[in-house]
């Protein structure tokens, strides 16, 4: 993943205040990517 791409990524979760910067600049890209799509996509299930 790009740094860009990270940074927009941890930006999100910062804001949700899921985690703290400390427990994000020890995750993996691979930790950072999951977290953000289980936080922020969007399930079918969102809209029944």
């Amino acid at each position: 993943m790009s740094q860009v791409e990270r940074n927009y990524k941890v930006k999100d979760l910062l804001e949700k205040q899921k985690f703290n910067e400390r427990e994000i600049a020890v995750m993996t890209d691979s930790q950072i990517e999951y977290y953000h799509w289980l936080y922020f996509e969007d399930s079918v299930y969102d809209y029944m």
